[in-house]
């Protein structure tokens, strides 16, 4: 019972914190006030509605439970008459993204766990639920996906994922496993932010000459 009220309670947070992440891109394009609730909707249930209609659970979860979407539009109306007091939009909206993902990473993994989905798939649903509500911010704001660039980013919510599910198979309650898969995935994300981690790029080679070719034949 109190797991299913802390999953709960970090299921509405993530909610709650990807539709501000959303709204903020909105209030960086000077959209509307439409605009604004349109991206915290996308943002706020785009993962997690991706999520449920690839692990077949039908209708998703909003159209369930129609007050997640009411949330996220009121969330992002807020955010329209108040995104002018943060100094730093750009920097708060990564925070905010950081700490969505970590929690989504979580909530996704443990839902497929919930529906029968093996770990590996769960960890795939945990990463799911993470990015794609980001991806979808991005694009409808016209920005780069965030997925797109050298951030550790899908890399943090594998990693938020991942730790949850093994602390789960390694039969550690499930209060401590939500703890350790969230602490992980915006540890890792929080020092990519602070820190400027970013993983290795490939980087072009030049091609072998026909005579180099000819000799290793």
């Amino acid at each position: 019972m109190l797991f299913n009220t802390v999953a709960t309670a970090l299921d509405w947070l993530g909610i709650v914190v990807f539709a501000i992440s959303g709204a903020l891109v909105a209030s960086r394009k000077q959209m509307d006030i439409v605009g604004f609730a349109l991206l915290g909707v996308a943002t706020g249930i785009g993962g997690g509605s991706l999520r449920d209609v690839l692990l077949g659970l039908t209708p998703v979860f909003w159209v369930r439970q129609p007050e997640y979407l009411l949330t996220c539009a009121a969330v992002s109306s807020v955010v329209f008459f108040t995104a002018h007091l943060a100094h730093s939009r750009y920097r708060l909206l990564l925070w905010f993204d950081a700490l969505g993902l970590a929690l989504f990473a979580v909530t996704g993994a443990e839902r497929a766990l919930g529906a029968g989905a093996a770990p590996t798939v769960a960890v795939a649903m945990g990463v799911v639920t993470a990015t794609f509500g980001g991806v979808i911010r991005d694009v409808l704001g016209g920005e780069m996906p965030v997925v797109l660039s050298r951030e550790v980013y899908v890399t943090a919510a594998l990693v938020g994922a991942g730790a949850f599910v093994a602390s789960t198979h390694l039969g550690v309650s499930r209060e401590v496993a939500v703890a350790v898969g969230f602490t992980a995935g915006f540890l890792v994300r929080g020092a990519a932010l602070s820190r400027g981690w970013t993983l290795p790029r490939y980087r072009g080679r030049a091609g072998r000459t026909l005579d180099e070719i000819e000799r290793l034949d």
